[in-house]
């Protein structure tokens, strides 16, 4: 015979096995309905601080080249944009008036010796007054000195340069007069190797830095701190490394910026005076930096950054940030998150504060899961 199971007991059966289901799902406080979102867990990390400022190149030494004499140019003796060497000689002075009061300053001076000599033995013998002595031996030492003034602007004839560098164009062509100590240069040499670069950093930027130093924020990197990368106009890096030389002391009033000057060693000629560059400073290291990614913070109708992070029980908390700067596509964040804390970079849109939600580690090489 055939048995029925009884309504109530069938119900009963029903609701027990509902009441175990539903029980082992909300063990830990969550449901199937909670939103999902995706968390990055937030560990501190070892960071090298680098700022890229743009600069601009600076020959390492400019000599202008001006006649210490008066004359005609007899020669030009270089030729234009070339290598130049210290003591090369760029032009001649027609030497001839020059060459003649030298002959005749030397041509004096044998007689002006001897009467010397003679006065100077007839002083013994008080043949000779002291005063007579001394009008002849002080117009020897006029003529030993005119004879040195004759020898000194006869070799000034000859214009040489000073340093070893790049000659530019003359301003001066054979024939032409020039006069001693003119404000014209006859030619401009620039030393390019090395070669300077000049870098303006705002006195804000070197205010944050200070302070990040004497907080214990930021620690100095040692040798490499000095070290600075170039990376030229078309976005090539420069494979020398330059070494920072020293930061001007004095404020420019119409940018607010002070001068960090860089040199860089320049063999090949590539860096040329004038040139834009972007420069990589090494500003030191944090060692407990925190990195988010940048979809994980926003901003509120104040502009102050937020972040919204999952606390241990699973519920959606806000916090308040101090950002940095961006490094790459995350943020480096002063203050407002601590390691482990976990920040919701991925269904923003579908919680709000205090709500339980479903968390996802954050996998930062795979595509957005969650649908904002």
């Amino acid at each position: 015979m055939q048995s029925k199971l009884n309504p109530v007991v069938l119900f009963l059966g029903i609701s027990f096995l509902l009441l175990t289901v539903t029980g082992c799902t909300q063990k830990d406080g969550l449901t199937p309905q909670d939103p999902e979102v995706v968390v990055f867990k937030v560990h501190p990390e070892r960071l090298v601080l680098k700022t890229e400022l743009p600069g601009r190149t600076a020959p390492f030494l400019v000599a202008e080249i001006r006649p210490q004499v008066s004359g005609l140019i007899q020669k030009r003796l270089f030729t234009e944009g070339s290598e130049i060497k210290a003591g090369q000689v760029l032009y001649q002075i027609d030497p001839a008036s020059f060459q003649a009061a030298y002959d005749k300053a030397k041509a004096n001076l044998p007689a002006l010796q001897l009467r010397a000599d003679r006065y100077k033995e007839a002083l013994i013998d008080k043949a000779v007054s002291q005063q007579e002595f001394d009008d002849a031996d002080a117009a020897l030492k006029q003529a030993e000195a005119e004879l040195e003034t004759a020898r000194i602007n006869l070799n000034y004839t000859k214009v040489v340069s000073s340093v070893t560098g790049r000659i530019g164009a003359s301003a001066v062509t054979e024939g032409a007069i020039v006069t001693a100590y003119q404000s014209t240069p006859l030619a401009t040499i620039q030393q390019l190797d090395p070669i300077y670069v000049d870098i303006p950093q705002s006195t804000t930027e070197l205010l944050r830095l200070r302070r990040s130093l004497e907080d214990g924020r930021l620690n100095p990197d040692g040798t490499n701190q000095n070290k600075v990368k170039l990376i030229l106009e078309d976005g090539t890096p420069y494979p020398l490394e330059g070494v920072l030389q020293f930061q001007d002391v004095t404020v420019d009033p119409t940018t607010g910026s002070v001068i960090l000057r860089v040199i860089f060693l320049n063999p090949q000629g590539v860096l040329l005076p004038g040139m834009f560059v972007r420069t990589v400073i090494i500003e030191g290291v944090n060692e407990q930096a925190i990195l988010v990614p940048q979809q994980g913070v926003s901003r509120n109708p104040k502009g102050e950054a937020i972040a919204l992070i999952v606390d241990v029980e699973n519920k959606v908390q806000q916090r308040m940030l101090n950002l940095d700067r961006a490094i790459g596509d995350k943020w480096l964040v002063s203050s407002g998150l601590n390691s482990g804390d976990r920040v919701i970079v991925e269904g923003l849109q579908r919680v709000r504060l205090g709500v339980l939600v479903r968390v996802v580690p954050f996998d930062a090489g795979r595509e957005n899961s969650l649908t904002e």
